[in-house]
């Protein structure tokens, strides 16, 4: 029989998505599973964007260009401009959901071989895209203790050689929340020029900031116009998961036409995606104001609800919509599929994301879990009752995290 390849066999699987068939499982059991494991907001999608979509009228479903339409690109142009981004529709390629934005940037930024250095715990899917390219990601860890804050520079320095190529961060992060600030972006900025590095900002998360804490892009940041290269997505901001619409956005001239390259050989981006996505552009502030609010809210539930129970603690994030929590627990591959196999309270149970998959680092995370506090505050609340009763019974409780942090 023929053999897959070798980057098949070493391709990480999605901690978010590897125990689905489990939940699958529990719920044909009957067993109500709350789903904290995936970024996927129950908040409705913007009606303007919907009612784009019903009212197309087209008598062919053509490609577009591969670049993005003109009239979705100067739209997004006004949306970032509002942001200080000062871009032109020249400067933004549509992708096909955030996901491709990063595939495209590594592959027109980075040779294999080539290393970029990722504050961890970072989005686990960087790993499979890394892996993708035949990149080499270079951690650096940040922790739990300081809610998982940017390491020192002196960190990062360590790590570079003559193969560092590109820093990558989520900001708002996933899978922590940590928002960066600006004396932490001003250090990055530092970093890119000293060492002549792309800088990669994810920025699905932009809208999601509480506490009145501002988000910083390194767009706005002067003399770094040739470094930057932004990943942004659809998917969050406007609660449109499914439409798998991106964008990636540069003022390097050198990356544009590389990742062009890359963007035609794919073909393009869809037709309806980018009609509702010109449609979203005019949502009004209204909705993210109420948006906002409400993730701040299911916030504190979720928080709250963690640092009540025994031997567990969870930072407070800024931004986002997920947290990481250190559980006393054995090992969270485990204690998460067990929730599903064998746990249940009043036929309810919680799936969860182990958090070892959102780091590079072996052995980090190994009693840590994502949530994403995606579903009403009523439900976090059982979910949390579910989570709290599970650890009371887990056969691999392991010691608190006091005991943790003077392990340390």
């Amino acid at each position: 029989m023929p053999k897959i390849s070798h980057k098949g066999q070493q391709m990480p699987a999605s901690p978010i998505r590897k125990l689905t068939p489990y939940a699958d499982k529990a719920k044909l059991d009957g067993k109500k599973v709350y789903h904290l494991n995936i970024g996927q907001p129950d908040i409705e999608t913007p009606e303007g964007m919907l009612n784009a979509i019903k009212n197309i009228d087209f008598k062919v479903w053509a490609y577009t260009p591969s670049e993005g339409t003109l009239s979705y690109r100067k739209k997004l142009t006004g949306y970032y401009n509002k942001l200080g981004y000062n871009i032109t529709p020249e400067n933004i390629i549509v992708t096909t959901g955030g996901s491709e934005a990063i595939t495209i940037a590594m592959m027109a930024c980075l040779d294999p071989g080539d290393e970029v250095i990722i504050p961890e715990p970072f989005y686990a899917n960087y790993n499979g895209f890394a892996c993708q390219s035949d990149i080499v990601v270079k951690p650096i860890l940040s922790y739990i203790e300081n809610g998982f804050a940017l390491p020192p520079i002196s960190e990062f320095e360590k790590l570079i050689t003559g193969k560092t190529k590109a820093i990558i961060i989520c900001n708002p992060n996933n899978p922590t929340g940590y928002l960066y600030s600006q004396e932490e972006m001003e250090a990055l900025k530092v970093l890119a020029l000293k060492y002549d590095l792309y800088l990669f900002s994810d920025e699905a998360y932009r809208e999601f900031c509480y506490d009145g804490k501002s988000f910083i892009s390194p767009m706005h940041l002067a003399g770094l116009d040739e470094n930057v290269i932004v990943m942004d997505t659809v998917s969050k901001r406007y609660s449109a998961c499914g439409a798998r619409l991106g964008c990636l956005i540069t003022k390097n001239k050198q990356v544009l036409a590389a990742g062009l390259k890359f963007a035609q050989a794919r073909l393009s981006a869809g037709m309806v995606e980018q009609i509702a996505g010109e449609a979203a552009v005019d949502t009004p502030d209204e909705y993210f104001e109420s948006v906002n609010k409400e993730y701040t809210s299911r916030r504190n539930t979720i928080v709250n609800s963690l640092n009540r129970m025994e031997g567990v603690y969870c930072p407070n994030p800024g931004g986002a919509f997920y947290v990481v929590a250190q559980l006393p627990i054995d090992n969270a591959d485990k204690f998460c599929q067990w929730m599903l196999e064998e746990f249940s309270y009043e036929n309810q149970t919680v799936m969860m994301a182990p958090a070892t998959g959102f780091y590079s680092t072996p052995g980090a995370g190994l009693n840590e879990v994502r949530m994403a506090y995606v579903l009403n505050n009523n439900d976090i609340e059982k979910a949390m009752i579910c989570l709290d009763e599970a650890l009371k019974v887990y056969p691999g409780r392991s010691v608190g995290v006091e005991e943790v942090k003077a392990a340390r």
